[in-house]
């Protein structure tokens, strides 16, 4: 491996690396809530306490004494499936919690990182080992007296209902786990002037839910309306973020995705019209509503209290007297499994990022994880596919690995008159360079034989990295013995290690050119590359290390041909 190819290696590399310890760092903690402001979220979320009036007429003195009444306090309904477990709530009709079976917080698997131990014995602190949470996902982040997501309110009308609004419940729970067709959840209220009916429609095999909600028109005059479906989500400044997650809103407008952090949240954002969906994502999960018109719908984003909210605002509906108005949505609450989410036919798969270093490589990065998930149904282990798409890479690239070889050892032979002409132009750059391409001209040689083999395989490392962070098939997935979540760092740093030792080798078995100082310089590239690594997905190191000992292999095969 000659000079060119290390540089287009590191510059590759190092590109990843300034992004990691750059650009991909938690954001900033918020300022944690004083318990004041937060006393100041309840009062104004329960500002308004209706009561339900029987009489579909304007508001008289009577409805008005009414509404101090005291609201009967707010209930739980459960609905679970196969899936998830979600609890309702009368209050708001809404998301009270909704905790996914099938993904856990943590790897409980996984063992511990070393470098705490290390810090330890260096430091002579002794800290107490964290245990691994065996904790369901939850998708749903509430503080206490906020409202809860998929609350409907009219902000732009003179209405009762409000986030806190406490609904009848036609049902006390629903099992779909043994009872496999669809069911539905039915919340009511009447207002002053009007009925409101939430009816949630759940499906026991996927994360899709359809959300119906009719308002019905009691008065002798037409109302109008505008409703927000809001998705609240407190944002515990205390708790620690991924730092390759961009935590936050999202929404897929106008064709193009829109996400912003948390903490780079502003007072307000609108966004819009022509908002196909929109919601809260993490990394590996999202919660997002998926309005019937989305030409019509534009997007709110806003942040106060450590409350970010996320509300669809959709079409203006008049509603004739006596009569009735529906607006229809589906909501999807799970993971972010892009042959999921790329069935609903709605760019759902969009909000995996793919594209986080070069946007250029997605389509890569997505065809990666389609060879791999399936390769994975023949051998059973995704590490064991990473290290079957290895060999089947290096065999597709073989050819051009042994041009490589070759190129690097007849450079290596015209090395000395690359020299002497050095010596006797140095003091004429331009000359030198006429006389050095003729040199290769005559001898056949191509200078940068020796690169393509490698160029060629970053853009493939590159869309590795990607599908390695944020494709959650692999997350959590083991390969072997301590390497139990092929997302996640090496915890004993022993493959990067190992893949140092054997990019060291591959350095040694390099023909040498240039000046001896070059040489050692480019002798301590395997350590520099060991440190990149450290922290880099152990997927991503597996697949390192096994092309690093092919390439040895191929190695030794060209040296050995070219002697024979």
């Amino acid at each position: 491996m000659d000079k060119r190819t290390l540089l287009a290696i590191v510059l590759s590399l190092a590109v990843l690396f300034t992004y990691q310890i750059f650009f991909a760092k938690p954001p900033a903690p918020p300022k944690a809530v004083p318990v004041q402001e937060s006393k100041q979220i309840k009062e104004t979320a329960t500002a308004k306490q209706p009561v339900p009036s029987p009489v579909a007429t304007a508001p008289k003195p009577a409805v008005k004494k009414a509404v101090s009444l005291k609201e009967e306090p707010p209930r739980d309904i459960t609905v679970e499936t196969e899936h998830y477990a979600a609890v309702f709530s009368t209050r708001g009709a809404a998301l009270k919690s909704f905790q996914l079976k099938n993904y856990r917080k943590e790897c409980t698997k996984c063992v511990g990182d070393i470098w705490p131990a290390i810090k330890n014995f260096v430091t002579g602190k002794k800290q107490p080992a964290k245990g691994k949470s065996n904790d369901l996902i939850e998708v749903v982040s509430l503080q206490e007296n906020m409202p809860y997501p998929l609350a409907l309110t009219f902000p732009e009308s003179s209405s009762e209902i409000s986030a806190d609004s406490v609904f009848s419940a036609d049902v006390a729970g629903l099992d779909l786990t043994k009872n496999k067709n669809k069911q539905s959840l039915v919340f009511s209220r009447t207002f002053h002037d009007i009925r409101v009916d939430k009816i949630y429609t759940f499906n026991a095999d996927n994360y899709s839910i359809a959300l119906d909600v009719k308002i019905s028109n009691l008065t002798d005059a037409p109302v109008t309306k505008i409703p927000y479906l809001n998705w609240y989500e407190y944002v515990d400044p205390r708790e620690q973020v991924d730092g390759y997650s961009k935590e936050g809103p999202v929404a897929y407008v106008s064709k193009s995705i829109e996400r912003r952090k948390s903490a780079d949240v502003s007072k307000e954002e609108t966004i819009g019209p022509d908002v196909s969906w929109g919601g809260f994502e993490r990394k590996y999960f999202m919660a997002v509503i998926i309005p019937q018109d989305p030409s019509l719908t534009s997007v709110n984003m806003s942040r106060e209290n450590n409350v970010v909210s996320v509300n669809l605002k959709g079409a203006k509906n008049i509603i004739p007297p006596e009569q009735s108005g529906s607006f229809k949505y589906n909501l999807f609450i799970g993971p972010k499994d892009y042959a999921m989410l790329k069935k609903h036919g709605l760019s759902l798969e969009e909000a995996i990022e793919f594209d986080s270093v070069i946007p250029g490589l997605k389509w890569l990065s997505i065809g990666l994880l389609l060879f791999i998930k399936f390769l994975y149904q023949f051998v059973g282990n995704y590490g064991v596919a990473i290290v079957v798409l290895t060999i089947l890479i290096k065999i597709l690239f073989w050819p051009l690995g042994n041009i490589s070889y070759k190129s690097m050892k007849e450079m290596q032979k015209i090395q000395p008159k690359i020299t002497a002409l050095r010596e006797k132009y140095k003091n004429d750059q331009a000359k030198l360079g006429q006389e050095t391409m003729a040199l290769y001209k005559a001898h056949k040689v191509n200078p940068f034989g020796g690169c393509l083999p490698i160029l060629i395989q970053i853009p493939v490392f590159i869309g590795l990295y990607n599908t390695l962070l944020y494709a959650i098939e692999l997350r959590h997935s083991p390969f072997f013995w301590w390497i139990q979540d092929l997302s996640a760092k090496d915890p004993y740093y022993i493959t990067p290690i190992v893949m140092g030792a054997t990019q060291f080798i591959q350095q040694k078995m390099t023909p040498t050119m240039g000046d001896p100082m070059q040489a050692k310089i480019m002798l301590a590239m395997p350590i520099i590359f060991t440190f990149i690594f450290l922290n880099f997905p152990s997927g991503l190191v597996i697949y390192w290390l096994v092309n690093n000992i092919i390439s040895i292999g191929q190695q030794i095969y060209i040296n050995k041909k070219l002697v024979d």
